[in-house]
């Protein structure tokens, strides 16, 4: 019903424009959701990158978890960003450290030695950009406290929870559960609760972690798992509810679903148009191109649909239907 509603709204859309005819701008031909990935190498897709900038067709940019390999605010493959979202408060999501530039160390073991603690990289950019920090669970409190900490306003940290949504800059944004952990590090703390959490090894809860659903201006439905293992809502609200039709799936393996485990959420589950795959937890290309026999390969070989590999900096554009358009494989 909800992909039915979006297909119906933007057949009138398109109606109501042809009729207005020089009362309003045609749309442009590149009216697709670019999607760029910013990882620490040029053109590969290596062991530590997660982060995806997204850009809507009416201009608003949105960066998923920025974790290490993105080189602060002043990372010149940036630009305006307007929205981060942040899946879960694991180091490598949120940005406990990060990349001084592009290329550092190697593919496999990059270097992201300079530390972003206690704020973290994401605090760091929302405040240099004004961007606002979309979260669901507990963790628009700790990112609002974060913010006023870097000088930042706490109101551009805004709670979206499951089953709702919000609209930022004309993309409606919504979380979906996701299974994993969410414990924020003592080493994002200060005072004596972090030195009671570090000496007895645990971190302080932020309530569950989240995937996101965002539903884009061209219509395009695009599902974030997050990190998180097979879960029953893939099947029930990302496709039958949501009825996503580009899917970003983790695929690293032990500490979330591994490449066939994913390869059955693309194809039993979800069943979407295309696949970005994430979070691979390995140097999984050479120049660029993807290495036979590592996870992004097998999972790639056992999907059904289309799977894009996210090489660093190179951008991929898909319409409204989740068909990859331009930058494709």
């Amino acid at each position: 019903m909800y992909r039915f509603f979006r297909s119906t709204l933007a057949g009138a859309t398109s109606v109501a424009c042809l009729m207005l005819g020089a009362a309003m701008p045609a749309l442009a031909d590149d009216h697709v959701v670019k999607v760029t990935p910013l990882g620490s190498h040029d053109g590969e897709f290596c062991s530590r990158d997660r982060a995806l900038v997204f850009e809507d067709p009416n201009g608003t940019r949105i960066l998923y978890d920025a974790g290490r390999t993105v080189a602060g605010p002043d990372d010149p493959r940036l630009g305006k960003i307007d929205v981060i979202l942040v899946s879960h408060m694991h180091g490598d999501h949120v940005g406990d450290q990060r990349i001084s530039e592009t290329n550092q160390g190697t593919c496999a073991s990059p270097d992201t030695g300079v530390s972003a603690l206690p704020q973290s990289n994401t605090v760091d950019i929302a405040v240099k950009k004004g961007a606002k920090i979309v979260t669901g669970s507990e963790m628009p409190a700790f990112f609002a406290t974060k913010l006023i900490a870097a000088g930042g306003d706490p109101a551009n940290s805004m709670l979206v929870r499951f089953g709702g949504d919000r609209d930022v800059g004309g993309v409606a944004i919504t979380t979906v559960p996701a299974v994993h952990s969410n414990g924020v590090s003592p080493s994002f703390l200060s005072g004596p609760l972090a030195e009671y959490l570090k000496a007895a090894g645990v971190g302080a809860s932020v309530g569950p972690p989240t995937g996101y659903v965002l539903t884009f201006s061209n219509g395009l439905v695009v599902y974030l798992s997050g990190d998180t293992g097979i879960t029953a809502e893939q099947k029930l609200v990302v496709n039958d509810h949501y009825g996503a039709e580009l899917v970003v799936m983790n695929i690293g393996d032990t500490f979330t679903t591994g490449p066939k485990e994913a390869a059955y959420v693309v194809n039993d589950l979800i069943d979407p148009k295309s696949v970005i795959a994430s979070h691979a937890n390995e140097p999984a290309t050479s120049g660029g191109e993807l290495k036979q026999g590592t996870k992004t390969s097998l999972f790639r070989d056992l999907v059904k649909v289309p799977v894009h590999v996210p090489l660093s900096g190179r951008t991929l554009a898909f319409n409204g239907d989740g068909v990859c358009s331009a930058g494709c494989d």
